[in-house]
């Protein structure tokens, strides 16, 4: 996602009058967010939404599209603004995440899906991306994974009593079960929401899967949308024994080979997208064994809490104007 200040805006503005014959590029956009001192831009706003917006129109069938695609564009802008948020907050705790950490990322992922550099640069130019504008998203979601990791998860602390509580709370999930490692995206249906809420959901749930299907990285699409746990995490929700997902979810998951990445699931809960990572046998196992596991659990657990009341208190102390 592209940035600039409102003094680089005001500089372009400027030229646009100082040099008429560039005024088009420039006329269709505007500023739909002030944040602290960055802006975001009708035309960055578009950019993201454009494959959800598609996949709308395309999916949805009732007669108020216009307000769906609406309410979906200003869940975008504040999805938008919240990482803008986590960015500057990076940038002032000095977190910078290098070009070798970025390419690192990128070839894990084409590893992943069995993809050459070459084939993806082509599959990017084909969607109208830059290689170096995904590099940049990438640069952007390691960034606030990092400061999500320092802020949050640098405060919370798993006492050996709570791993060994945990442990004996939960004894009959250590005796002899499969279980599969999984990583999440999950869209929540709100309270009471009725068919337009859910259509509106599997619409911006296919939009997402077809951006898996194009190569993009699962780690940051759930950084980005996912509202599950460890969503910063790049959805890694640790291994899960059978009887503890949803049957739904669960009869996928145990489907699925190492790195295969499932269809929209939908269980009562909401729409999940999943990608087995690991898998391990049933057998029982003991408390040495799974500490490091607990002691993941626990931490996600908590960092889920406080994920969301920490970004909430850097809303509140920024200056955040919304002109969409």
């Amino acid at each position: 996602m592209m940035k600039r200040t409102l003094k680089t805006f005001i500089l372009i503005f400027v030229a646009g009058l100082l040099f008429p014959v560039w005024a088009p590029a420039y006329t269709a956009d505007r500023i739909v967010a002030v944040v602290n001192n960055e802006i975001i831009t009708m035309r960055e706003l578009e950019e993201a939404f454009g494959p959800f917006r598609k996949n709308i129109e395309k999916s949805y069938q009732g007669q108020d599209i216009d307000k769906v695609v609406a309410e979906n564009r200003t869940v975008m802008l504040n999805s938008m603004i919240d990482s803008m948020l986590i960015e500057q907050e990076a940038r002032k705790a000095g977190i910078v995440v290098k070009d070798e950490d970025v390419m690192e990322s990128l070839k894990d992922m084409l590893r992943n899906k069995g993809l050459k550099m070459e084939e993806f640069i082509k599959r990017l130019a084909a969607d109208g991306i830059t290689f170096d504008g995904y590099k940049k998203e990438i640069r952007q979601q390691l960034m606030r994974m990092r400061v999500v990791r320092r802020e949050i998860g640098s405060k919370i602390a798993v006492l050996e009593e709570e791993i060994g509580d945990y442990y004996r709370d939960h004894r009959d999930i250590y005796e002899g079960k499969e279980a599969v490692r999984i990583k999440q995206i999950l869209l929540l249906y709100p309270d009471n929401a009725g068919e337009s809420k859910k259509k509106e959901l599997r619409a911006k749930a296919d939009a997402i899967h077809e951006a898996l299907e194009k190569g993009e990285s699962f780690e940051l699409l759930a950084s980005r949308y996912s509202q599950g746990p460890a969503a910063a995490m790049g959805g890694d929700i640790g291994f899960i024994e059978k009887g503890l997902m949803y049957p739904e979810v669960e009869a996928v998951a145990f489907k699925l080979g190492l790195e295969q990445v499932s269809e929209v699931v939908e269980s009562p809960v909401g729409l999940h997208i999943i990608k087995v990572i690991d898998k391990r046998g049933a057998g029982i196992k003991t408390l040495e064994s799974v500490r490091e596991e607990i002691q993941t659990k626990i931490e996600e657990e908590k960092m889920s809490k406080k994920l969301e009341g920490w970004v909430a208190n850097i809303r509140k102390r920024s200056y955040i104007d919304i002109r969409l």
